[in-house]
């Protein structure tokens, strides 16, 4: 199984400018996959204090932007958009991407956000609902010339959705940890799975829960591709490691553990043996994923020193 080496990028205090060289960057070093996130407050949750840009308008700079890499956002959460918007929108991004576009869906998390912005927040099963529901129709207005659906919480009436994309088979990634539901409508509705900060191995035991799904519903699983996103916090010396533990503390409260178990917190050659764990488990696609302000030097050597010797070790 070949590794692919992406980032994960929150679109949170940091100005437009140093984004878009971020991305630019990333792109030139051989990035596999940039996705930004789809929230309107910071994560992780701040009360809306810190500087924050919208997903969906900055993925066209991001598009616009790059070359190389694969493009997405893990994930949006189907309660902010309508989802035969999210599949109109995703179909121009992939033309201003000439094809690298691929899109993620979630059920959401931050309650904050949505009650501040005025969206309805249901409880997660209601939520999960609303993604099978939004993943079969945009799966329909990708594929199909016309699509009708009538569902509990989302409906189209022979709508079309013109262009088609260039990708005629435009991945569909769904973004969750739950073993019952999310992966039963990966299985069903998805061309990859997305798990974000959990440990190699709760990786890999869901890993294999979907494809105990898989075979459920007849599904192949080599169809499905599957990812992990880790939180970056690499540190060259024990102070920056410290430093890096008390941030997340600080930042992440009561959840801290469960963010550190899904963080690189550890130095560069440390950092090979633990994405190695991650691919071992199943994982073919590792993104880092990166909260300003951060580390340059540790970033210097993850991308000229971890990702190369990531990529070797995995031949």
């Amino acid at each position: 199984m070949t590794i692919q080496l992406g980032f994960h990028i929150g679109q949170q205090n940091i100005a437009l400018a140093d984004l878009r060289t971020l991305w630019r960057r990333l792109d030139q070093k051989g990035a596999d996959w940039i996705s930004l996130w789809d929230h309107f407050y910071e994560a992780p949750p701040a009360g809306g204090t810190q500087d924050h840009f919208e997903a969906v308008s900055l993925l066209g700079a991001l598009a616009a932007d790059t070359q190389n890499a694969r493009i997405g956002c893990l994930v949006f959460y189907v309660g902010y958009r309508n989802p035969a918007l999210l599949a109109k929108m995703a179909s121009s991004l992939d033309h201003i991407t000439n094809g690298r576009f691929e899109l993620g869906l979630g059920a959401g998390w931050h309650a904050q956000e949505a009650a501040a912005y005025g969206y309805d927040f249901p409880s997660i099963g209601t939520r999960l609902d609303m993604l099978d529901e939004a993943a079969a129709i945009i799966s329909s207005l990708l594929t199909q010339p016309r699509t009708t659906f009538q569902g509990t919480h989302f409906s189209v009436q022979n709508a079309s959705n013109l262009p088609r994309p260039l990708n005629p088979k435009l991945p569909i990634w769904i973004g969750g940890l739950g073993p019952k539901k999310t992966l039963r409508i990966v299985a069903q509705r998805a061309t990859g799975w997305n798990a974000a900060y959990v440990s190699p191995e709760q990786f890999g035991h869901l890993n294999q829960t979907l494809n105990q799904w898989c075979e459920r519903l007849d599904r192949d699983p080599t169809e499905i591709e599957r990812s992990v996103n880790l939180s970056f916090h690499l540190g060259l010396t024990e102070a920056d490691l410290k430093a890096e533990q008390a941030r997340i503390d600080s930042d992440w409260g009561p959840q801290a553990a469960r963010i550190r178990a899904g963080s690189l917190v550890c130095t560069p050659s440390q950092a090979i043996d633990k994405i190695l764990a991650y691919h071992q488990q199943g994982a073919s696609l590792i993104n880092i994923a990166l909260r300003a302000p951060w580390r340059e030097d540790a970033l210097d050597r993850y991308l000229n020193e971890v990702m190369p010797a990531v990529r070797a070790a995995a031949v």
